[in-house]
């Protein structure tokens, strides 16, 4: 019998090498390579998997008798919405965030409800124990909902417990980290036994049509820790995001092979746990006057949805000599130097003696391109302390060359920013007729944006 060759496993990246190194040479970080035992597959997982692999069917199922899946709706119609309607049978759904987001309270929650409306519903803890979750779930007001609760480890165990009775509906494991496998060797955690870990939950959750959540950790670059594999097996991702220090968080849909992705929910954190925000706009908005400088509302679109958020920039003129600082919270920094370049390039505007600071209100996170116009009109008016008018949005996006180019789905962002209040709205000049009453101000050039801004014509 030949022996068993060692391997390497990076624990960051997964990637494979045959000896030990300090350095990944993949993902370049320090200290994450560590010995694991190859995998060895027994004899029953050799039968296993040669059953019903090559059984064919038509993609219109008609020459089958198996029915299409179900969704459970869990009656939160922000996780709902993240989803894509609710969770679909047999499927396999990550979610990931910090710690102390509130990732366990939400699923808490969406298995209390939905054991409430009469589905069996299972609780997998490998963090805490049976009483730490009641004692949470009497807190939350739910102490009466008929979830059935483990506080286990092991892969093996929890699957023959769950396989002599009625299959749950929904199963929740929390955290995918926390498990292991005996047919792997290696500490839970490892890259190993993640991916035996979640291949062996996943495989139940299609044979037997349960709706599988898996609760992932996250590094501290916001990443779900562990082999990145592990997102391509599942279904769904979603990322559980808020900064601690704020009430308000964002599930946002990464991956969705059953919906659309970016589509967001929003919660407000409480004592009583999570609730619903049902017109995240007017949380995002804070109040504001008609002399204050650098603040521009923006429409962003998350999925089908639009939001609208508040961007504040300061610019502070430094002495000669120093160094000037840029600061961004909420935004991309490499973006912020674009627009700084273009403003400097294009329009004649000097920043480079002065520090400039960003921030998106309310800990909310921007990722739509269409912030650029939103962006430099607030820099605009910090620099030239003259105010955007209180009743404008502003959205576009901006070129190197200074052209503002137009963006998708202008009227549902026209539309919510004149269901708050907003009476117009600077756009790129190729956006059409507005149909919900705005007064459009279009603009080609950001040179003109600009000079709007400082009331030169």
């Amino acid at each position: 019998m030949a022996k068993p060759q060692k391997r390497y496993v990076c624990q960051a990246c997964g990637s494979v090498s045959s000896r030990w190194q300090g350095q990944c040479s993949d993902c370049s970080e320090w200290n994450t390579i560590v010995e694991e035992a190859p995998s060895v597959v027994t004899p029953f997982q050799a039968k296993h998997n040669l059953q019903g692999g090559g059984r064919l069917i038509d993609l219109s199922g008609l020459n089958t008798d198996v029915p299409l899946p179900d969704r459970m709706a869990t009656g939160i119609a922000e996780l709902d919405r993240a989803l894509g309607g609710g969770f679909v049978e047999g499927s396999a759904t990550l979610i990931g965030g910090d710690p102390g987001i509130g990732k366990s309270t939400l699923l808490l929650q969406a298995a209390a409800k939905l054991a409430q409306a009469g589905r069996p519903v299972a609780y997998v803890s490998g963090e805490e124990a049976a009483d730490q979750v009641r004692l949470r779930a009497r807190r939350l007001g739910l102490g009466d909902a008929p979830v059935q609760l483990a506080a286990a480890t092991s892969t093996r165990d929890i699957l023959t417990t769950l396989s002599t009775g009625r299959p749950p509906a929904l199963l929740v494991v929390d955290s995918i980290q926390t498990m292991h496998s005996d047919l792997i060797e290696g500490a839970p955690g490892t890259v190993s036994q993640v991916r035996a870990s979640a291949q062996e939950l996943i495989r139940f959750a299609k044979e037997r049509g349960t709706a599988l959540v898996l609760v992932g950790h996250v590094t501290k670059d916001g990443s779900i820790a562990g082999p990145r594999v592990l997102e391509h097996m599942v279904d769904t991702v979603l990322a559980f995001e808020g900064e601690r220090s704020h009430q308000y968080r964002i599930l946002r849909a990464i991956k969705n092979r059953f919906g659309g992705t970016d589509e967001i929910g929003v919660f407000s954190m409480a004592d009583s746990g999570l609730s619903e925000v049902a017109n995240p706009s007017a949380l995002f908005l804070t109040h504001r006057d008609e002399g204050v400088t650098g603040t521009t509302v923006f429409p962003a679109l998350e999925g089908t949805r639009p939001v609208l958020v508040e961007i504040q920039a300061l610019v502070v003129r430094l002495a000669s000599g120093a160094t000037p600082r840029r600061s961004v919270v909420g935004w991309d920094s490499g973006r912020l130097a674009m627009i700084l370049a273009v403003l400097e390039a294009r329009c004649g505007l000097s920043f480079s003696s002065a520090e400039v600071y960003l921030n998106v209100a309310g800990g909310y996170r921007v990722q739509d391109p269409a912030a650029d116009l939103a962006v430099a009109a607030a820099l605009v008016s910090a620099l030239s302390e003259r105010p955007v008018p209180a009743d404008a949005v502003a959205f576009g996006e901006i070129a190197l060359s200074g052209e503002v180019r137009p963006v998708a789905h202008a009227a549902l962002r026209l539309k919510e920013a004149g269901k708050l209040g907003f009476e117009r709205a600077l756009v790129p000049s190729a956006v059409g007729k507005d149909d919900g009453g705005l007064k459009l101000e279009g603009f080609a050039k950001l040179g003109r944006l600009v000079d709007h801004l400082l009331g030169r014509g």
